[in-house]
């Protein structure tokens, strides 16, 4: 049986001398490995744990809730926002509602960038959606997070530098392991047909294509969010409101 990853997380209440050490000795007589060790978000410690044996984690999760001073809050398969949480000491903001968007401001960009790594790295289809004003960090994300997952990336439509608008791409650029990075109100209000035509083969295809602005992008093709298998918002801070009337119009300057 390959081994697995799990995710345990506890609380302490009174973090008494010994009690990391007491937790390490009882995991390593069970003989499950300790992959990374960080407290997150407060008075809570998270691990990254590896076994072959599923009955190992269900005999310490029962074990640890009888100790006194922590209350087991987690033990479960790990996933990506448990292994960023124990990275970077914190949890990623997560809408609770669709369950598929999250949150960041500009001073987490190195967990942003992180995550994206993380999402990148997925082989196959997956349309994610990036949403945020003007020069808050969004294609700087998305290029250093292609480089996290080993990808290159390739601009079907952009206003990095100046406005991108591909209508062919090379055979090399064809492939499907790259990172596609489109922007939504590019994409959508200055293209050509011959653009159009390149969005939709790519869009076909069995790779990662990342939409900024995905809420024009949905408004001017007709589309639905139900293609998005993750949206991003990015904000310089947590109050900023997103809002796309206020920037449109310059998109659409030559």
């Amino acid at each position: 049986m390959e081994p697995k990853q799990w995710y345990m997380e506890y609380k302490i209440h009174k973090n008494r001398p010994g009690l990391l050490g007491d937790i390490a000795s009882l995991l390593g007589m069970l003989e499950v490995n300790i992959l990374t060790i960080n407290g997150v978000e407060g008075e809570t410690r998270g691990m990254l744990l590896e076994t072959d044996d599923v009955e190992k984690i269900q005999l310490m999760g029962s074990m640890l809730k009888k100790v006194d001073n922590i209350t087991l809050s987690a033990l479960r398969p790990s996933k990506l926002v448990d292994k960023l949480a124990v990275r970077h000491g914190r949890y990623v903001d997560r809408d609770s509602e669709d369950g598929k968007t999250f949150r960041f401001t500009r001073d987490e960009l190195g967990l942003l960038v992180d995550f994206l790594g993380e999402v990148f790295k997925k082989e196959g289809h997956q349309v994610i959606g990036l949403r945020g004003m003007p020069r808050v960090g969004k294609t700087e994300s998305i290029i250093a997070g292609s480089v996290c997952a080993m990808k290159h990336w390739t601009f079907i439509s952009s206003t990095l530098l100046r406005q991108t608008i591909r209508s062919q791409l090379s055979e090399d650029e064809m492939n499907a392991n790259n990172v596609f990075i489109i922007d939504g109100i590019v994409s959508t209000m200055r293209s050509s047909e011959k653009h159009y035509k390149l969005l939709q083969d790519i869009m076909d295809m069995p790779c990662t294509k990342v939409i900024e602005h995905p809420d024009v992008f949905v408004q001017e093709t007709n589309g639905s969010f139900d293609v998005f298998d993750i949206i991003i918002e990015l904000r310089n801070t947590w109050d900023e409101e997103i809002v796309y009337d206020t920037f449109t119009n310059t998109y659409m300057e030559d």
